[in-house]
């Protein structure tokens, strides 16, 4: 007999609760993007990867550059280029290990 009784329907969503949750979830998003908190960290990972790669290669040129050019005006055969271009990648892996260092904290 309980189930034929008429009960309570259920209330309907009031229009303006759904209208303040629209609004309010606005807000939160407007105020992340001003604090910076609103950032994608797949752009910081990009831009992370763009600075290791470029140490990598300024590394790996700027010490052949510098190595050729100390053998050109010293007369060394490739030795200085090769010191140098072992510099130059000992100093790129240095710096991205430093660099690595920092995210991790």
């Amino acid at each position: 007999m309980a189930e034929n009784e008429p009960g309570l329907d259920p209330l309907k969503e009031d229009a303006r609760i759904t209208s303040l949750n629209e609004r309010l979830a606005q807000a939160q998003s407007d105020e992340a993007i001003r604090r910076g908190e609103g950032q994608d960290k797949g752009e910081a990972s990009y831009r992370l990867g763009n600075r290791v790669l470029s140490l990598l290669i300024g590394g790996l040129v700027g010490g052949a550059l510098i190595g050729w050019l100390l053998d050109r005006l010293l007369g060394t055969s490739p030795w200085l280029l090769l010191v140098m271009l072992f510099l130059g990648i000992a100093s790129a892996f240095r710096n991205i290990i430093k660099i690595s260092n920092q995210r991790s904290k």
